[in-house]
């Protein structure tokens, strides 16, 4: 029998600043748990280990055919989380997602826009703030979105992270960069409808695109922006996907974006259009939330209004990475007598 390993984002407490960055990672375990238990129905022995100072020893013990790394940080730090990767290169053992090199560029968001406007790839104007006092740039028009450079999962994103004048930015920019001792970046605010574009690999780049509908209270603010509350808390999200059929022109630039940030595997992108069907890329995430739909995780939910569900991706994923020694029942598609077609393993 084959074994694979899943490795989940070390989320202790005592790692984060705040309650707001520990809530973001430490369920990254959970959604390790339910996709354990989609590979345990291919067949797989599956081992789920923390992300931490320990685990290249204990992946090297146990020899997986394949580790599913969702460690988003190490010692509560994102921009660690390159070198779990890193890692996993140097004993030469296939890993699913993005390499270390796409991880470190993902964590600096100014950098990140900075390649996708030298590639020709709309964002919004932009500026990165290292101290509050510094000159705002006279191109920069209000409103303007605040997001720390450095920090995913919607940290800090509440009705406070847009701002209409200097005194508001100023006031934000005090409060981030005094809290998380990160630099913070601050794009123009682009109205319009956002669009969340995957892009999951297999034997051809394939794009795949819902529309955030957001729901409830939500919808009743004056921009249209998803705060961390409404991903976080509660026992429901507070928005929906809705099928948005994307043009040739949308899933082209999807894919440069992703070739040009160097990601592999999977990755998602927070896109904006506005009312003349300009495209804005205001977001990039390699290694997005892995997870099937009751995870409500986007890559799930979004493939699932397309039809292709979490053991494909999985298969996908897995068939990326491997060379020489994969399952037959891998190579056919076929999941639904899986026990039966072990025999091989």
């Amino acid at each position: 029998m084959f074994s694979a390993v899943i490795l989940f984002s070390d989320a202790k407490r005592e790692y984060f600043l705040t309650e707001q960055q520990y809530i973001a990672e430490v369920e990254v375990e959970g959604r390790a748990r339910i996709i354990e238990k989609y590979l345990q129905k291919f067949g797989f022995s599956v081992f789920v280990l923390p992300g931490d100072s320990d685990f290249i020893e204990v992946v090297k013990r146990i020899k997986p055919l394949i580790v599913f790394n969702l460690a988003d940080s190490l010692r509560g730090e994102e921009y660690l989380a390159s070198t779990i990767a890193a890692g996993l290169e140097i004993i030469n053992v296939p890993y699913t997602g993005t390499g270390e090199l796409g991880l470190a560029l993902s964590t600096n968001k100014f950098l990140t826009n900075t390649l996708l406007e030298h590639a020709g790839i709309k964002v919004p104007k932009y500026q990165l703030f290292s101290t509050y006092k510094e000159p705002i740039h006279p191109d920069i028009s209000y409103p303007v979105i605040s997001k720390l450079n450095s920090i995913h999962g919607s940290i800090e994103i509440n009705a406070s992270a847009i701002s209409e004048n200097e005194k508001e930015l100023r006031a934000r920019l005090k409060f981030l960069i005094n809290t998380y001792h990160d630099e913070v970046l601050v794009s123009e605010y682009i109205e319009g409808r956002e669009i969340a574009a995957v892009l999951l690999e297999g034997v051809k780049k394939k794009v795949y695109t819902g529309e955030k509908i957001l729901d409830g209270e939500w919808a009743t603010t004056k921009y249209n922006i998803l705060t961390f509350d409404a991903v976080w808390t509660g026992a429901v999200t507070g928005f929906h996907y809705k099928k948005f059929q994307p043009t040739e022109k949308l899933k082209e630039l999807v894919k440069k974006a992703y070739t040009v940030l160097r990601m592999d595997d999977y990755a998602k992108f927070d896109i904006r259009m506005t009312s003349s069907g300009e495209f804005y890329f205001i977001d990039a995430n390699p290694n997005c939330a892995l997870g099937p739909i009751e995870s409500e995780c986007d890559i799930g939910t979004i493939l699932s209004l397309y039809g292709v569900d979490f053991d494909e991706i999985l298969r996908r994923l897995i068939l990326n990475n491997l060379n020489g020694s994969t399952p037959a029942f891998l190579k056919s598609g076929k999941t639904s007598t899986r026990r039966e077609q072990l025999g091989v393993l």
